[in-house]
């Protein structure tokens, strides 16, 4: 038990930093906090709840995981490299591709909503 609350403390630090000094994991927990407001708002179904969770965790986990692999890469290798720079630019187009999907999920559940609260 004491090896998974060590396991637990190191993600949760790993999430503190994350938050702390990432701008761009700053710029999208606001941006989550905006979505949830708006499901609250807009009274949204539980199916469109776990859409917007999923994408939410979807964004967030990728954007850590990029965040992760652009430190090492700097890390291993400082100055520029083209490997590097495919390796950073792929995980990078990963956050691009699920950000793009998730907005287009956003639309088709918020979009409706707001239609019908203006028409």
């Amino acid at each position: 038990m004491k090896k998974f609350l060590a396991r637990v403390r190191y993600a949760l630090q790993g999430w503190g930093y994350f938050f702390r000094k990432e701008t761009n994991g700053q710029i999208q927990a606001v941006v989550a906090l905006l979505v949830v407001v708006a499901g609250f708002v807009f009274h949204i179904s539980a199916n469109e709840w776990l859409w917007v969770l999923l994408c939410m965790g979807m964004v967030l986990s990728l954007e850590m995981v990029n965040t992760a692999i652009e430190t090492l890469a700097n890390r291993l290798h400082p100055e520029k490299h083209p490997d590097i720079k495919v390796v950073k630019d792929v995980a990078a187009g990963a956050v691009l591709w699920a950000s793009v999907v998730s907005v287009i999920i956003g639309l088709m559940i918020f979009l409706p909503k707001l239609m019908d609260r203006w028409m």
